[in-house]
């Protein structure tokens, strides 16, 4: 009987003890504890991670927000007026300049044909040409000039400011560095990024101005970089220069696709340069021959319809062996 009620009692007490060991045991040793603080580790880093989310989500859509709005302001801006295609080329003409300029030409044209014996029809074709086709053709010549000078240089610039902000300077200082060291017509272009920001513009929009006076893909990203920066941040020395590493690699390319190219242009030259040459040939050797060009009306005619061919076939032979990228 006392053996009985002995193993009962131990029963109870082991019963009692693993009762008490299951539910007082966390609280004393601390379990609970170290279970609740991994639990508040875990909802705050599942919170960290929603909110850089949050921040990745939102600076896409930011980015996304400032490439739409160029690209509006691009096609908005399509048709180039005559005063910025003159400030393109790098001039300081007003537009009543320039058309004074075209008249001018244009008259001498006609009158140098018509006293050759050019005729009234071959003075006047010759005269449009003068008058509307040179002028424009001088500011195009002009216009890719300061291109290929600007893209020459732009890379050079670009780890300028690279380098300035690394250094510890910021945008602003960092463009004024590209302009007191920088050739023409680059340190005209930054000076005018420097000059439009001090009168009131966001640097930002006034670097995605660049575009406007130099049409450019290169300056569309440089322009497109810094505004990007200037609304949603970020490292501007890293993405100024990927831009760098991106504006030498598409130079390259450019050379590498000039030098695939030349056999077909030296063959277009040459095709495009057989007919005046024999037409001169013959006016050497035989005058009489060929004068019925511009003596006769008919001639007249033929001539002008020849001139109108050619020029079509080399524009599409320019077309042709014109490569963008």
């Amino acid at each position: 009987m006392q053996t009985q009620t002995l193993a009962l009692a131990f029963l109870a007490a082991t019963t009692v003890g693993g009762i008490a060991w299951v539910f007082l045991y966390p609280y004393l040793s601390g379990e609970k504890k170290a279970e609740s603080r991994r639990a508040s580790v875990a909802r705050n880093e599942q919170s960290t991670t929603r909110g850089s989310e949050r921040t990745q989500r939102s600076r896409r859509e930011q980015v996304e927000g400032s490439l739409k709005e160029l690209e509006a302001r691009r096609q908005k801006d399509k048709k180039v007026p005559l005063g910025v295609r003159i400030s393109q080329a790098g001039l300081e003409w007003s537009e009543q300049k320039f058309w004074m300029i075209s008249g001018a030409l244009g008259l001498f044209g006609f009158g140098a044909a018509f006293m050759v014996g050019g005729g009234l029809l071959g003075a006047a074709g010759i005269g449009f040409a003068m008058g509307l086709g040179a002028p424009r053709w001088l500011l195009g010549f002009l216009k890719k000039r300061r291109e290929k000078a600007f893209l020459k240089a732009l890379p050079d610039a670009v780890d300028v400011i690279v380098r300035g902000i690394k250094a510890g300077l910021p945008l602003f200082e960092s463009l004024k560095a590209v302009v007191n060291d920088a050739s023409e017509p680059l340190r005209s272009e930054f000076l005018a990024i420097i000059e439009t920001q001090a009168i009131g513009m966001p640097l930002g929009e006034a670097c995605a101005r660049l575009y406007e006076r130099m049409p450019l893909p290169e300056a569309n990203f440089f322009g497109i970089v810094i505004a990007i920066q200037q609304k949603s941040g970020g490292n501007l020395s890293e993405a100024l220069g990927n831009l760098s590493r991106v504006l030498r690699d598409r130079k390259k390319m450019a050379e590498k696709i000039q030098a695939m190219s030349m056999e077909a242009k030296a063959s277009a030259a040459i095709i495009g340069s057989l007919p005046p040459i024999v037409m001169i040939l013959v006016f050497l050797t035989t005058p009489d021959y060929i004068a019925l060009l511009w003596t006769n009306s008919m001639g007249q005619l033929m001539l002008v319809g020849c001139a109108l061919w050619m020029t079509c076939g080399v524009l599409v032979m320019k077309k042709m062996i014109n490569f963008d990228f």
